[in-house]
Parts: C-alpha cells; sequence; structure tokens
C-alpha cells in the first residue's frame, strides 16, 4: 500500500477531525453534510420535489443522511441505470439520558441513563464525560410548533465512578459485575437528597438559551472527552470514540466524492447512505429497516423521467456495499477469533463472510469488493467468525432484503469494538476510502 502513503496523514487528520466533530448520531450527519455542502453538493427536504442532476443529499429527523449525484454519469444514463450504494451507520453504543433523569443519593446529584446498544459499559467507569445530542423546542415559527436544535458540552459534566477494591475484593477473582440500573448512573454534582436543586431540563434549557418551560424533548447522550489521536511509536494507530462506525461513515463521503471528481467510465450512480439505530435493530423510521433507501432510490429513478419498471430494472444491476467495522485479531485473545482468518492491523480492508447470513456477503458481492481492492491497489482481507461463537450482524442483510440487491459486507479492522475507546490502523483508512472509492467507481 506504498502508493498510500501520500495521503495516510490527510485521511488520518480528516477522521480525527470528523470524529471530534461528532459526538452524537445527529453530529455526525451534520458533519457529513457540512463535507458535502463544501464539496458543492445541495441539501434538499423530503419534502421537496425530487432534482436530478449533480451532487444532492437528503436528511431524515437529523440522524440518517442518504447523498448521490447523476451527474457523472451523463448521456449514457438511462432512467434504469443501476447503484453503486455504500452504506454505513451513525450511532455508537454510549449512555443515554433518560426522560426524567433526576434523583439524589447520599448528598449526590446523579442522573438516569439507558445503556445504548452492545456498549462494553466498564470502558464508561472513571471517565469524563460530556453531553450532546438534539432538544426539541417550543418554536411558533416552525412547523407544527416544534424546532430543534443540537447541543453539546465538552466540559466534564459527568462521571461514573467505580467502587474501590476496599469494598469489593471479588473483582480480581470473579470479574467485575455492573448492573445497568444500579452501577452505571453517573454522578453530576453534590446536592441534598431533598430541597431546591438543578435539575436537568432547567440546566438543558440554559444551554441552548430557552426557557424550561420550552423544552419539549430531548435526545441527550454522554460521550468521552478524550480528543481522538494517532497513537504508537510511529503513529501507525488511531485511537478514538466512535470508530465504530462513524470511520465508515467518514471514508463513505470521502468515497463519494473521489467518485464525482473521477467518475466510471461504466454508468452507474453512486450513492452513500448513513443510517441511524443500527446498534439497536434499525428498526425505526429512519433506520435500516425503514423506506429511507428504497425510497430515495425510487424516486432518483422517477426524476429521470423512469418509471417504477425502470426502478425495479436499476435495483436488479445494483451492488450495496455495507460497511461497518471488523474484529482484529487481539493479541491477548487470539484463541477468540478463527485460526485460518486471521485479520491483521493496516494489512487492509476485511470482507465479512457468514454462512447463516449474519452478514449479506456471497460469492457476487465478494466479487465486487475484491475488484474494487484491486483497482485501488490495497490488499483485502477475510473475517470468518470462530463456529462456536455467534456473530454479529450489520445493515447488509436487511438492506439486500428490502432492495434485491447483490450485497457484500466489509469494514476495516478495529480493537476494542464498542468501548468508549476504540483503535484502528491508521494505513486502513487511507486504503478503506480508497477501496470504497473504487467500489462507487468501477474500471
Amino acid at each position: 500500500m506504498a502508493a498510500l502513503a501520500t495521503s495516510v496523514t490527510e485521511v488520518a487528520e480528516g477522521l480525527c477531525t470528523y470524529l471530534d466533530a461528532s459526538p452524537s448520531p445527529f453530529h455526525a450527519v451534520d458533519s457529513a453534510a457540512a463535507l458535502l455542502t463544501a464539496a458543492g453538493f445541495t441539501e434538499i427536504a423530503e419534502t421537496d420535489p425530487t432534482p436530478s442532476g449533480p451532487g444532492r443529499y437528503v436528511v431524515r429527523r437529523g440522524g440518517s443522511l442518504l447523498a448521490w449525484s447523476t451527474a457523472e454519469v451523463g448521456d449514457a444514463r438511462s432512467p434504469h441505470t443501476p447503484y453503486r450504494i455504500v452504506g454505513a451507520h451513525t450511532d455508537s453504543p454510549n449512555l443515554r439520558i433518560k426522560p426524567r433523569p433526576d434523583w439524589a443519593r447520599a448528598g449526590w446529584q446523579m442522573l438516569g441513563v439507558e445503556v445504548y446498544g452492545g456498549a462494553l459499559t466498564n470502558s464508561w467507569l472513571d471517565r469524563d464525560l460530556g453531553l450532546s445530542g438534539r432538544v426539541a423546542v417550543r418554536d411558533a415559527r416552525a412547523p407544527g410548533g416544534v424546532g430543534q436544535r443540537l447541543w453539546r458540552v465538552d466540559e466534564p459534566l459527568l462521571r461514573v465512578s467505580q467502587l474501590a477494591i476496599h469494598l469489593d475484593r471479588t473483582v480480581r477473582t470473579e470479574g467485575l459485575q455492573l448492573n445497568d440500573q444500579a452501577h452505571l448512573a453517573p454522578h453530576w454534582g453534590l446536592g441534598l437528597e431533598t430541597g431546591a436543586r438543578r435539575t436537568f431540563r432547567s440546566w438543558l434549557g440554559e444551554q441552548i438559551d430557552v426557557d424550561a418551560a420550552d423544552v419539549l424533548g430531548f435526545d441527550a447522550m454522554t460521550h468521552d472527552l478524550t480528543p481522538a489521536r494517532r497513537i504508537g511509536p510511529d503513529g501507525d494507530l488511531l485511537a478514538s470514540a466512535r470508530l465504530d462506525n462513524l470511520a465508515t461513515s467518514y471514508a463513505a463521503v470521502r468515497a463519494l466524492l473521489e467518485a464525482v471528481d473521477n467518475p466510471s467510465p461504466t454508468p452507474c450512480v453512486p450513492v452513500i447512505v448513513l443510517f441511524d439505530h443500527e446498534e439497536v435493530g434499525s428498526t425505526s423510521e429512519r433506520g435500516a429497516q425503514s423506506t429511507f433507501l428504497p425510497a430515495w432510490l425510487e424516486r432518483i429513478v422517477l426524476a429521470a423521467g423512469g418509471t417504477r419498471d425502470d426502478y425495479w430494472r436499476a435495483l436488479a444491476g445494483t451492488v450495496v456495499a455495507s460497511g461497518d467495522m471488523a474484529h482484529a485479531t487481539h493479541p491477548n485473545y487470539a484463541e477468540r477469533h478463527e485460526p485460518e482468518h486471521p485479520i491483521l492491523m493496516n494489512a487492509g480492508p476485511v470482507l465479512k463472510v457468514n454462512a447463516n447470513l449474519r452478514y449479506a456477503t456471497d460469492s457476487l458481492g465478494a466479487a465486487a469488493f475484491a475488484l474494487a481492492c484491486e483497482q485501488a491497489g490495497v490488499p483485502m482481507q477475510t473475517f470468518v467468525t470462530r463456529s462456536d461463537l455467534p456473530c454479529g450482524s450489520t445493515v447488509g442483510p436487511m438492506t439486500a432484503a428490502l432492495t434485491g440487491a447483490t450485497t457484500v459486507d466489509f469494514g476495516a479492522p478495529v480493537l476494542s469494538m464498542h468501548s468508549t475507546r476504540e483503535i484502528c490502523g491508521t494505513l486502513d483508512q487511507a486504503a478503506y476510502a480508497a477501496a470504497l472509492a473504487a467500489f462507487l467507481a468501477p474500471a
């Protein structure tokens, strides 16, 4: 991957900037939209007519984004031109604030939280945590009288303190046992259990400069305050929160912009879709099991003068790459991995295969991704989970089922997946983006 050397620093710095700007799915979408806008893409609303032509993107409910461009296929494009689609997700496991979070005990002000997704909850202990998310506010000028605000506070507001070993000697012999309800509530101040004290809703109103009575709802979540950064004596690793799966979201945006600048000689419409709620099953109005992707693929065909028959013809030739991070072989737990399929850091993107279709990859999808890696000049690894361990899943199988398109699951190697802080290879991130660009614009 020597040819990538000049882009490694650029991709790593861009990824770190994107990660730090995106503590919540709403911020991840906002950051992706800013990158697209800066490159000349235009946002449209779902209530607008669907235009054809150069780069466009649409955001659903603040947490999911779909972007495409039809300009590069020019006169060769027909209404049933197939798509090349890269899918990713914007959400990551974390602690989310409950609707009525305020409580107190032993002189501490506490916040009630719920674990979102399959978080490694021990990794949230003894960390300085900020807060971010979206707030629904009373706004007579907004549709339905409800406006929304993105907000974030990058200050050490919260902490989930671990019990001292002197009070639980068994932790060294039996392991740490955490109850989500009893042990994960963060403290955010001192105060009496009775009497006047700050409420979360009133504090939140202060942060966005509205009265507490005008805070109608919130999607609030914790985030670790340690910034993304390159680590190791050679800087060949990158440590950050939310690599799963914002590393793919960032690579997808880069790949789309590259595909627009260097279009495929084979007519196809490049699309990226960044879904929310993958970590909790994708069953929502903006998740991968929603109408978001198929509806917009059809609208793009109709905007080009096509018919519903053209839409189905386009899907028949479409190939989808479902991107999610892949487990690198852990040096301290090598026995937990399939021995004939080791996944190494900085050794290239990872094809993900599962016979029980937890991943959507079949031989045709695998071939499409192998050709993309070949075109990009990067190596490809193959991940298979151990036969005696359950396998995770992605947006791939549900996207394949909803569209009928050939689908391949892939990722980039990562350690500590679902921890507050994960690590990946810096060279892998440049290779990842290059492979996705080649996938969206096949030679």
